[in-house]
């Protein structure tokens, strides 16, 4: 089994950044996909932001790009989310995902994903 731990939500002004972080343990391999996902209330969980583990690929939402960034750390499975310019709409549960099998297109829908943290909040306020 592999566990996904994240860190690094909070409350914050828009116009503020955060960076969130998730570790994976566990059952590991080489290569794998990770990404992030947001869930507000009342709506559908969403893609934010995908890296394949070589850093190769990226993939990001529409309204993410230019404000998220995505990174990930070779010597370790993990992922992170720089998050800049955060505006009220931003505000939802942050999900890490992890899948094994690596892609030429970094997948966005949910069901493709083997693994998910437990979600941190993250809240900005006008």
């Amino acid at each position: 089994q592999v566990q996904l731990v994240e860190s690094g939500g909070g409350l914050v002004q828009a116009g503020d950044s955060l960076r969130l972080s998730c570790a994976a343990s566990g059952r590991t391999v080489s290569t794998y996909t990770m990404a992030w996902f947001r869930q507000a209330p009342g709506k559908e969980r969403e893609f934010v932001a995908g890296i394949s583990w070589n850093r190769g690929r990226t993939n990001y939402a529409g309204a993410m790009k230019g404000r998220f960034t995505i990174s990930t750390d070779n010597t370790k499975i993990m992922v992170a989310l720089q998050m800049n310019s955060l505006k009220p709409e931003d505000t939802a549960v942050y999900y890490c995902a992890l899948r094994w099998e690596v892609t030429v297109a970094i997948p966005i829908q949910p069901n493709e994903y083997e693994y998910w943290g437990q979600g941190t909040q993250v809240t900005v306020s006008s």
